[in-house]
């Protein structure tokens, strides 16, 4: 099948590559000539395990194509995806101005009958406004055009996405005609064999699916992480909680993880875009702004403990921070929580060496100018001289460290985990200062902060 899809980011880019892996003839549109040359070549700009090598992969067997050119891209495919850019505005409200364009630019190229599908999350009633766009194009060039508008969001987790994308664990498609189904299934089909994963719906309910599916995970997030504050009020360790509730089928142990906050370019754009859906809809959306404000609130956490762990005064002091992505297995930085405590440590007069595995790039080019900021090549190389160790991401590397190497490289034994890591009383056994999220023991400070060795190293 001919395959177009139009923008290159991590949706578009690992949709267009899995699907030419299987088979399909794929142009890939963008209209950065600069990242479509590279792409042309092979190389990838983001950093996703596999995307890479299956990019050049499908290059070398001339069954994906990436072009500049829309007028080609309209043209190639009977099937056409929209994977584009929908950045939050000011209100929260989703700018669709990237999908309506694609709309154009189909409305002034295309002549034979052909289906639009949207893959960007979009809000709901997009399809219909897509549309109707479409349609005044139309008429005012005086042309006609059959086309179809289908809703089949993503549900790609970054960090895992290619895997995501070969073995959805099921494939949504809001449409309307036994025909748009039939090309539907047929494109899938490679993605359905083991049992069916399709679910037809309306164009509607496809698009409410992928906002209310997001908005779910991060809800739980947000509950998990109130429990933990209540944890540690009440001397509890969420840990235990965490296990207590997740074995429980009805729970389970998905996303009940505590820690500094949710980021990335799904979960904050998605709160905001449904949030303003329900209060133009009318409708209350109470819980989705708790969800919301519990998130922002934690997102400076790290910082509120480490402050009030230092009395306030942070000028001068030096801290390692292990992660800068906002999750694991990506380089994303996007409302990123390691953002919000580096701009809070910088404004209280402190110092930042941070490593991460793949986002140092991204925090270079967010933070060039910044002086408190020194980006090291090894985790270990950010602990010399430091006065704690701060862990902002779960990266694997950072689960099982050498713990006699920190207590020996920071001036004082002192760790501020926001995701959990470690085993909170074998470090307490270890003389380590400990304050992971929601144990009841990272509240207590056992030995007074003046009887710990000075920034110098010097007791």
């Amino acid at each position: 099948m001919k395959i177009s899809v139009f923008g290159s980011g991590y949706v578009g880019l690992v949709q267009a590559a899995v699907l030419a892996e299987v088979g399909h003839d794929v142009v890939c549109m963008d209209i950065d000539e600069k990242k479509v040359a590279l792409l042309q070549q092979g190389h990838v700009s983001i950093f996703e395990p596999g995307l890479a090598s299956l990019v050049r992969e499908s290059l070398d067997a001339k069954r994906l194509h990436f072009t500049s050119d829309e007028k080609f891209a309209v043209q190639h495919g009977q099937v056409l995806f929209i994977a584009v850019g929908t950045p939050s505005r000011e209100d929260g409200s989703a700018d669709l101005q990237y999908v309506l364009s694609v709309g154009e630019a189909v409305a002034r190229h295309r002549e034979q009958p052909v289906i639009l599908v949207e893959k960007s999350t979009v809000p709901v009633g997009t399809g219909d406004t897509l549309r109707a766009h479409i349609d005044q194009y139309l008429l005012k060039a005086g042309r006609q055009l059959q086309f179809d508008i289908v809703s089949n969001p993503e549900f790609l987790k970054e960090g895992s996405a290619v895997a995501d994308c070969r073995r959805p664990d099921r494939i949504i498609i809001g449409c309307e005609g036994d025909e748009v189904r039939d090309v539907m299934r047929d494109l899938y089909a490679p993605f359905n064999r083991n049992h069916d994963r399709v679910m037809f719906m309306d164009l509607r309910s496809a698009e409410l699916t992928k906002y209310a599916a997001n908005c779910m995970l991060a809800t739980k997030i947000s509950f998990i992480n109130q429990i933990a504050e209540l944890a540690e009020h009440l001397g509890a360790d969420i840990e235990s909680v965490r296990l207590g509730i997740g074995a429980d089928s009805r729970i389970g142990y998905h996303f009940i993880y505590p820690g500094c906050g949710y980021g990335g370019s799904c979960f904050p754009k998605d709160m905001r875009a449904l949030i303003h859906s329900a209060e133009e809809a009318h409708c209350n959306s109470d819980l989705l702004q708790a969800v919301e404000a519990i998130n922002e609130r934690q997102k400076h956490k790290l910082f509120e403990r480490i402050n009030a762990f230092y009395k306030g005064d942070l000028r001068d002091k030096t801290f390692a921070v292990w992660g800068l992505a906002f999750k694991p297995n990506t380089d994303d930085m996007r409302d990123a929580p390691s953002r919000v405590l580096l701009e809070s440590l910088w404004a209280a007069g402190a110092n930042v060496r941070a490593f991460d595995p793949e986002a140092m790039q991204e925090t270079q080019h967010l933070y060039p100018d910044e002086p408190k900021l020194m980006l090291m090549g090894t985790p270990e190389s950010v602990l010399s001289g430091a006065d704690a160790l701060i862990i902002c991401t779960e990266w694997q590397q950072f689960k099982a460290p050498d713990f006699d190497l920190i207590q020996q490289r920071l001036n004082a034994p002192v760790i501020f985990d926001g995701r959990n890591l470690y085993d909170a009383e074998r470090l307490a056994r270890s003389g380590f200062l400990y304050f992971p999220m929601g144990r009841g023991e990272s509240r207590k400070l056992p030995i007074p902060l003046q009887q710990w060795p000075s920034a110098s190293g010097v007791a």
